[in-house]
């Protein structure tokens, strides 16, 4: 049929197969040969069709590469009108993932089998879209309303068990031989005088719905969306799936994505995309780079960041060996991952034995001597800089050669505790994020003697425990952290100018944030800042950016943990509550600085929280930090609730307008000082040449 599909009859069943690798995505050449060969079909000896693929999964989706393209025939419409029109049964076959357009290509399909292990899913909302090719149509006739909302509003894959239960799959296959199940299944219909089962020809009654229940679940979903629409207009698809006739609701679906294809959201959600492939490339790498084997890691310290490390390696299992001064500290570490492992089981989403496995790879030393087979060292101890360096030194002098010495350092210079070693090129970062055994994020630290070998190794080995690996040089705070100064700095003084938490963690929300900045502080502990402050002795504090916390700490509010912070806690729910207290000492603050509070508006705290980090991202790529914008987007969409439906903080520069960023700079300089508002060289440069960060990473690939 083409170069990516072929087609034959095997035992009076016609067999499409798709090879189209990798993912065997639905390009201009796959829909060309599908419909060729459903075309052909209609006219042999064959008595039914197997649609299926070859390589690693079925059609895993749209050519994503193709939007914002001239649209290329034939249509996929087309494609799956063809299927849905044929003469002869058509059975789609599937293993691997069934993803978007491809799972809407299975659901045009008559009837619907699956090997065991297979899943199918609609994920279309997280790049900010809907299935644009009748699978919010198609899902509510088979499987409900209730059940197509929440697949497809949540885009999360089914296993072919729980598909099968929904009526999304007719026949989950005995084995996971595709070829020999899905004919012998086609046999099966065949000879059973099986009918051309059309989804669209179902109809769903009306009065099977509730009064009030779109309206309700589109409220219900608001607060999950954080901002995004396109939850929305997937409600508004199903809905007219119901009562009306099929063609009637794929042309409310085609008109709504349509509007979302040209959508911010989704051009931003789709860099996203895009990026978390890209941060994943080290430029300079040789791709003939060898990678070593990780088969025992060893971590010291069994704090609540180093037992969650340990959980991410036992998960993939590899047996992991915990460091500890003494036995009370280890044995209290090994507690803590056993209760956050049972709390799992509680949930139902981890079996009791699959637990005991991943609890029996995690084991415990008081010795450094008991480590030296490791194959890496992930360093997790106090930040600071001197307890850093002893332990590097006692790894150093146990550790077997080749072995990786890594540290889960936030701020402190690598390339100073490499030094603490004779094999500086060993030395890494691997900066994870609290709580390690669910947040996404790692930073791979770069030293300047760090290996090609070395850095090849963290980034595989990262990917394979789950996270979205983003590399860094060497700074203090790297990129996450060190951005995320000017965004806690504006959050403070935007209250002595005369805002409120409430007001400021608001905007943040509204803006999308996971959480406002304020409320993060109390959450994470408003003692750690404090503490960061004093020991930073080199560095002046101007009591603008600090003031309020600190007097908080003084008081023994340090956020959450003490039931206080900027907030009041409820101490059974941990809800927030504005504090009088707080408003009172933030007005004295205030006025002991001379500064006159007034109203400030909404645009005023979004561009002071988020220009800063702009700006710092800016910097950080001028001096080789970060590889590119992308990446820096990345990071703050993986590791700090920034909300995906804007991009990361450099697109969402991009879409902002770097000309209007850099004015906005310049406007808060004169009112606030050039000390913390001067724009960095970069960013004026491209808002003087009218270019983008996109247009320099373009330049700089």
């Amino acid at each position: 049929m083409s170069s990516v599909v072929s087609y034959e009859v095997i035992n009076n069943i016609g067999v499409i197969k798709v090879n189209s690798p990798p993912v065997n995505a639905l390009s201009q050449a796959v829909r060309e040969g599908i419909l060729n060969a459903v075309t052909a079909a209609q006219k042999d000896a064959s008595e039914a069709i197997v649609l299926m693929c070859d390589g690693r999964t079925f059609i895993a989706g749209a050519d994503i590469t193709e939007f914002g393209k001239p649209p290329m025939a034939p249509s996929l419409p087309d494609v799956l009108g063809a299927i849905e029109n044929s003469s002869k049964l058509v059975i789609a076959a599937i293993h691997g993932t069934a993803l978007g357009g491809g799972f809407e290509v299975a659901l045009a399909c008559h009837y619907r089998c699956a090997v065991p292990s297979a899943k199918v899913g609609l994920p279309e909302v997280k790049l900010g879209l809907l299935p644009g090719a009748g699978g919010t149509q198609r899902v509510p006739r088979i499987a409900g309303v209730k059940s197509a909302l929440e697949m497809i509003t949540t885009g999360d894959p089914i296993a072919a068990a729980k598909a099968s239960d929904m009526g999304l799959l007719d026949e989950v296959l005995g084995s996971e031989d595709l070829q020999a199940g899905a004919i012998a299944y086609a046999h099966d219909l065949v000879e059973s005088g099986a009918k051309l089962k059309r989804i669209r020809d179902i109809n769903i009654d009306p009065a099977s719905i509730e009064p009030g229940f779109f309206d309700a679940y589109r409220k219900q979903i608001a607060k999950r969306a954080r901002g995004q629409i396109a939850q929305d207009r997937i409600v508004s698809c199903v809905e007219a799936a119901v009562g009306q006739p099929m063609d009637a609701g794929l042309e409310v679906e085609r008109k709504l994505f349509m509007e979302l294809v040209s959508s911010p959201q989704s051009k931003a959600m789709r860099h996203a995309f895009f990026a978390e492939r890209e941060a994943a490339k080290i430029k300079d790498l040789p791709k003939d780079t060898a990678v070593r084997d990780i088969k025992q890691v060893a971590i010291v310290g069994s704090g609540t960041m180093g037992g969650g490390i340990a959980m991410c390696f036992a998960n993939v299992g590899i047996p992991v060996k915990l460091v500890e001064l003494s036995a009370e500290a280890l044995e209290r570490g090994l507690g803590v991952i056993r209760k956050n492992y049972s709390i799992t089981v509680q949930k139902g989403k981890m079996s009791e034995a699959d637990m005991e496995k991943r609890v029996g790879l995690i084991t415990g030393t008081t010795s450094y001597d008991d480590i030296g087979d490791a194959d890496m060292v992930i360093e997790a101890v106090f930040e600071n800089p001197d307890v850093k360096k002893e332990v590097f030194a006692k790894l150093d002098a146990v550790c077997k050669p080749g072995a990786i010495l890594a540290s889960n350092t936030s701020y402190q210079d690598v390339n100073m505790i490499a030094e603490a070693t004779k094999r500086p090129q060993d030395v890494v970062g691997m900066h994870f994020f609290s709580p390690a055994n669910v947040m996404k994020l790692l930073e791979v630290v770069r030293a300047d003697k760090t290996s090609h070998e070395v850095l090849a190794t963290v980034m595989q080995i990262g990917k394979k425990i789950g996270k979205v690996c983003v590399l860094s040089r060497v700074c203090y705070g790297f990129i996450g952290n060190r951005m995320l100064t000017g965004y806690g700095r504006q959050a403070h003084m935007l209250l002595l100018d005369g805002a409120t938490p409430t007001q400021v963690d608001a905007v943040a929300e509204k803006f999308g944030m996971a959480m406002g900045p304020l409320a993060v502080g109390d959450l994470a502990g408003l003692d750690i800042g404090y503490k960061a402050r004093q020991a930073r002795t080199d560095v002046v504090h101007d009591p603008r950016t600090h003031c309020i916390a600190s007097a908080l700490v003084e008081m023994g509010r340090m956020g959450q943990k003490t039931g206080a912070g900027y907030y009041k806690y409820d101490p059974a729910t941990r809800a927030r509550q504005a504090d009088p207290e707080v408003e009172a000492l933030i007005k004295q603050k205030a006025a002991e600085l001379g500064i006159t509070q007034r109203d400030i508006s909404e645009e005023e705290i979004v561009d002071r929280l988020f220009f800063p980090l702009i700006n710092e991202g800016a910097l950080i790529l001028e001096e080789g930090i970060a590889q590119r914008p992308g990446d820096i987007d990345i990071v703050y969409l993986s590791g700090y609730g920034f909300p995906v439906a804007k991009g990361g903080p450099m697109h969402y520069a991009d879409q902002v307008g770097l000309k209007k960023v850099v004015e906005r700079i310049n406007e808060f300089a004169k009112t606030q000082g050039s000390d913390y508002w001067k724009p960095a060289p970069l960013l004026q440069k491209l808002a003087d040449e009218g270019k983008t960060f996109a247009d320099w990473a373009k330049a700089n690939a």
